[in-house]
């Protein structure tokens, strides 16, 4: 047990069995009644309809409010532990991050030339 990975690889199995043992059990032991309601589409309570009003897309606003959200909250959670550590870290860590905010702004220059920050 000189290998400080031993204890990480078995905390890996362990999950991995008790996945795989959760959505093994519930197909054996779960119930099998399946009727016309339970094998349609779900949508909202709304009778569901072969094709959608409009095409079926959604506007792009939809995506764009979801980029949104990805972008800030992967910025926060990688800036967060940068600024804690950001002594230690020296001269690469600042070039590292400088490096992470160019990549992350090409996302959000994009929503914005696309109208995402307008709301109408």
């Amino acid at each position: 047990m000189d290998n400080p990975y031993v204890p990480l690889l078995f905390l890996m199995g362990i999950a991995a069995v008790l996945a795989l043992g959760g959505v093994g059990s519930s197909v054996i032991l779960g119930p099998k009644r399946y009727n016309r309601a339970k094998l349609e589409a779900y949508e909202c309570g709304i009778e569901p309809t072969p094709h959608a009003i409009g095409g079926g897309r959604f506007p792009i606003k939809y995506y764009l409010v979801a980029m949104t959200f990805i972008i800030f909250d992967i910025e926060v959670v990688f800036l967060y532990p940068w600024a804690v550590s950001f002594a230690d870290l020296a001269l690469f860590g600042l070039v590292a991050m400088m490096a992470f905010l160019v990549l992350i702004t090409v996302p959000f220059v994009y929503e914005w030339k696309r109208g995402g920050f307008e709301w109408d």
